[in-house]
């Protein structure tokens, strides 16, 4: 057999083949000689990358330069996304758990059997370490996105940023923080910008990026790990593993249920768009921009 080659195939399988072809040689001998020549089950890994767009570098350098800017300023920096949702419900959860006897769950995943279906929000304050958890149970809109950045401001930004002016938030290039959603930018200017006084600065990751958002690999890996294995059974018992996430570097995780519903669809008209006091960076446009309370274009 050339190097190229391979059999995904049991090796009773082989066995067969080779006797087909007159050779009598047994499983162990089979399961020897394929090792030998570095033969093995193996998965898929994912290492082409693919297509990338030209100025993916050049953003992960802006996003550094502005994280480090506020930073040495003081200002917040947070990491924003929506991770997985999930069916609420007696469901089968992937993962591993310790005990006597495995838990019991239904057969099938029908959304018609759920309690409901999770939507969980998150914001990770990059330098405190902290994440933040809003758990939705209706769609997932960029109304909802900005009024969960709303809550951390009325909360966690009031004690730990108490003299905070500017907010730099890093995003995913779509879904419900996606840059090229316009009730996203409406909602960040009259929601943020303008009730709390606060420029705001967003800089997405470019499409394939997602992964180096902080908030993938610092609070939602985390939280997977802590309800690995464990029926989220009910939205409180989701809140509880959410806030009992931990790591030995300090994160904490706080979590709230959000009962609003909020409708999918909407719409924004170019001439509210207009009215936005927004302020595109040179340095990637369509990714990066400042949004300004519009109080500073018309000052008393």
């Amino acid at each position: 057999m050339g190097d190229g080659k391979w059999l995904n195939c049991r090796l009773a399988d082989i066995e067969d083949r080779l006797d087909e072809q007159g050779h009598k040689v047994s499983l162990p001998v089979i399961s020897r000689l394929l090792r030998a020549h570095d033969y093995r089950l193996r998965v898929n890994v994912k290492e082409l990358v693919g297509k990338q767009d030209p100025e993916r570098d050049v953003q992960f350098q802006h996003i550094l330069a502005q994280r480090s800017e506020h930073k040495s300023d003081g200002q917040p920096t947070l990491s924003v996304d929506t991770k997985k949702k999930e069916l609420i419900g007696n469901f089968k959860n992937l993962g591993r758990a310790w005990g006597r006897e495995p838990e019991k769950v239904d057969v099938h995943d029908f959304p018609q059997d759920a309690v409901g279906r999770a939507v969980p929000y998150g914001l990770y304050d990059i330098q405190q370490n902290r994440g933040t958890v809003y758990v939705g149970q209706s769609a997932d809109t960029p109304t909802f996105a900005v009024d969960n950045i709303v809550r951390w401001c009325q909360t966690e930004r009031l004690i730990h940023y108490p003299e905070a002016t500017r907010l730099l938030i890093e995003a995913d290039s779509g879904g419900s923080n996606g840059y090229r959603s316009r009730v996203w930018k409406r909602d960040l200017q009259a929601k943020v910008a303008d009730a709390f006084g606060l420029v705001v600065t967003v800089c997405h990751y470019p499409t394939g990026g997602s992964k180096w958002n902080p908030i993938e690999h610092r609070l939602f890996s985390e939280i997977s790990k802590t309800w690995a294995g464990c029926p989220l059974r009910s939205y409180a018992l989701m809140l509880h593993y959410i806030r009992d996430t931990k790591t030995q570097t300090g994160l904490t995780v706080h979590a709230h249920l959000v009962t609003k519903t909020y409708e999918k669809g909407v719409k924004v008209p170019d001439e509210q768009m207009e009215e936005l006091n927004i302020e595109f960076h040179e340095v990637c446009p369509k990714w990066n921009y400042t949004i300004r309370p519009r109080s500073a274009l018309h000052p008393d």
